[in-house]
């Protein structure tokens, strides 16, 4: 099938790419950057440079790729986990506008499916409020929201350790969101833990 991965070079968006493309799906990566585009068509994706928040560009792209499916990866976090409470306001408007955005440029190129990345453990405050937001507007869509447990593993806040549960490593969740492609609208929690 045709798959839009929004996020396509982060954590797990470059891991879901090279996944799909080895699958023989036709993936297209949007991401914000040249480096990420780079890192996209290394891993067999066809890369696209879109901002989230540039409505008009985000449907023209989506409707070019003719995708059968949306999966949404967006975040905006810092590399330095530190620093995550400076970038809150960022990411919960990537679930709040971001997400609404990706809805509607997919809804207006045709498409019936999306799958959606949320977390698997309660957030404090607007953070909480953000992704009671994305999940309702996914589900209103009929996506599927995927709540993930915390990422360790190369290229996470967690490399070589374990973060408190819930938890799963970051290839395992990118293994375990390919098949949620033809999944049913609801909600999956994926972690390490039954």
């Amino acid at each position: 099938m045709r798959v839009f991965v929004a996020g396509a070079s982060g954590v797990i968006g470059r891991r879901l790419v090279r996944l799909l493309a080895e699958a023989g799906h036709e993936v297209t990566g949007m991401t914000r950057s040249a480096k990420g585009a780079a890192l996209i068509a290394e891993r067999g994706g066809n890369p696209v440079i879109c901002d989230v928040f540039d409505r008009a560009a985000l449907e023209d792209v989506v409707r070019q790729a003719r995708p059968d499916v949306v999966v949404h990866q967006l975040t905006a976090l810092p590399d330095d986990v530190a620093q995550i409470p400076k970038w809150a306001a960022a990411n919960n408007r990537i679930r709040r506008e971001g997400t609404a955005n990706l809805l509607a440029a997919g809804a207006k190129a045709g498409v019936a499916r999306f799958v959606v990345q949320s977390v698997a453990w309660p957030l404090p405050g607007d953070a909480g409020a953000a992704v009671a937001e994305m999940e309702a507007l996914t589900l209103d869509a009929g996506g599927v929201v995927v709540r993930y447990g915390q990422f360790y593993g190369p290229d996470t806040y967690h490399p070589t350790t374990l973060p408190d549960p819930p938890r799963i490593h970051i290839d395992d969740a990118a293994r375990r969101t390919v098949p949620l492609l033809d999944a049913v609208s609801g909600v999956v929690v994926l972690t390490d833990e039954p």
